[in-house]
C-alpha cells in the first residue's frame, strides 16, 4: 500500500460518506445506463441485445499481495479481468459493478487510489461504473466486480461451438504474467531477508504483464474488420492448457496443440531460463495472461495468415483423440491442466 502524507480514517465519512465519495468522480457513458450510483438498484436499457454478465473476485493474499502491488494496479487489473470474460463472448461490456471489503488498516486515501485505477480502466475501456456495496473486513481486503456486456444473439460466441479440423488460435504472447510473478516473489523474498532494494532492471514487460494486464479489446474489433467469428472463444486466465481443453471438452472434441507454435515474448523466454524453468511450461500452466484462445474454421485461415496479433497453434480432432501436445521433435504428450485452480491445496 502506497505511503501518503495524508491519513483520513474510513470512520471519519461512514459507508455512505464513501459512496458519495466514490460517486462524486463517476461519469456515465453509454445511453444504455439509465441510472447509476444513488439508488437502491442501477437501471439498464438492452435496447433489444442479449446481456452478458461476469463476476470474478480479488483476495487480498491470495489473489494478490500489496506488498508489492499498488492499489492503482490492482484496481485496474480488477476491471481488466472482468471486461477481458465479456470479450470473450464477443461482447460489448458496458456497465460494471464494484463490491469492497476493507478492514480499518485502510484510510480513505488508499481508497482513492484504488478506485483512480478503477476509474482509468472504465474511461479506457468504455464501461460505466453503477453500483456495488462496502462493508468492513476482519482482515485484509477483498474486491468482488461484476460487468454487464451486451451483444446481439448472433455475435455471442460460447467455448463450446469449436467443430472438428477447425484451428486453434491465440492472441499475443503467453506466459509473461507468470514470470512477472516470480520476479516480483523473489525480490520480495530477498528483501525479507537482506534487505536489499529489489531490482527490476530488464524486467519491465513480464512486470506489466502481471501488474497492470490489457483485455483484447483490439483483437475483437481486429476480427470483425477481418470479418472472422470465431466458433468457440475463451480467455486465457487460468493457463493455456485449461483453456485448450475448456473449450475440446464444451465441444465434445479432442485438440491437438504444438509446442513450436505456443507465442513466448523473448523476455519472457529469457527469465524463465533465469529461473531454471522451461517456457513453455510456464505458458502452458501460468495463466493472468488475459490473451483470447478461439477456433476458426479452416476456410478463415487467410484472412489472419501473417497477423502479427495472432497465432495458430494447432487444431481441433475427433474427441478420442484426447487433448495432446506434440513437442518439437514429434513426441506426443498428454495435455494436462496444471493452472490455477482456488479449491486445489497450494504445495
Amino acid at each position: 500500500m502506497a505511503e501518503s502524507t495524508v491519513r483520513t480514517e474510513l470512520s471519519t465519512l461512514g459507508e455512505f460518506g464513501l459512496i458519495a465519495r466514490i460517486a462524486s468522480r463517476v461519469q456515465l457513458q453509454h445511453r444504455s445506463s439509465v441510472k447509476g450510483i444513488g439508488d437502491d438498484a442501477a437501471v439498464f436499457d438492452p435496447e433489444g441485445l442479449h446481456q452478458v454478465i461476469t463476476t470474478d473476485m480479488l483476495l487480498e493474499g491470495v489473489h494478490f499481495d500489496l506488498g508489492y502491488v499498488p492499489l492503482k494496479h490492482l484496481g485496474y487489473k480488477s476491471v481488466v479481468v472482468n471486461v477481458s470474460d465479456v470479450y470473450a463472448m464477443n461482447a460489448e461490456p458496458r456497465q460494471i459493478t464494484v463490491s469492497l471489503a476493507l478492514s480499518n488498516r485502510f484510510p480513505v486515501e488508499a481508497v482513492d487510489e484504488l478506485y483512480e485505477g478503477i476509474l482509468l480502466a472504465c474511461r479506457n475501456y468504455g464501461v460505466d461504473l453503477v453500483g456495488g456495496d462496502t462493508c468492513s473486513s476482519a482482515s485484509g481486503l477483498v474486491i468482488s466486480v461484476t460487468a454487464i456486456g451486451a451483444a446481439r444473439k448472433e455475435d455471442l460466441v460460447y467455448r463450446g461451438g469449436a467443430k472438428d479440423n477447425e484451428l486453434l488460435v491465440v492472441s499475443g504472447d503467453l506466459g509473461g504474467a507468470y514470470m512477472g510473478l516470480q520476479v516480483l516473489e523473489r525480490e520480495k523474498a530477498v528483501f525479507r531477508e537482506t534487505g536489499a532494494q529489489p531490482d527490476f532492471a530488464g524486467h519491465d514487460y513480464i512486470l506489466e504483464r502481471q501488474l497492470r494486464p490489457e483485455a483484447r479489446r483490439d483483437i475483437i474489433d481486429l476480427l470483425r474488420k477481418l470479418e472472422v467469428k470465431p466458433t468457440a472463444m475463451i480467455d486465457i486466465s487460468d493457463g493455456l492448457a485449461s483453456e485448450v481443453i475448456h473449450i475440446a471438452r464444451c465441444s465434445g472434441l479432442g485438440v491437438r496443440i504444438y509446442d513450436e507454435k505456443i507465442p513466448i515474448d523473448p523476455a519472457t523466454h529469457r527469465t524463465a531460463r533465469d529461473f531454471n524453468l522451461d517456457p513453455t511450461t510456464c505458458a502452458l500452466n501460468g495463466g493472468e495472461d488475459y490473451e483470447l484462445l478461439f477456433t476458426i474454421a479452416q476456410s478463415d485461415f487467410d484472412k489472419i495468415k501473417g497477423n502479427p496479433n495472432l497465432t495458430v497453434i494447432g487444431h481441433m480432432t475427433d474427441e478420442p483423440s484426447g487433448h495432446t501436445l506434440i513437442d518439437r521433435h514429434g513426441g506426443q504428450h498428454a495435455l494436462t491442466a496444471q493452472g490455477w485452480d482456488s479449491f486445489l491445496k497450494k504445495q
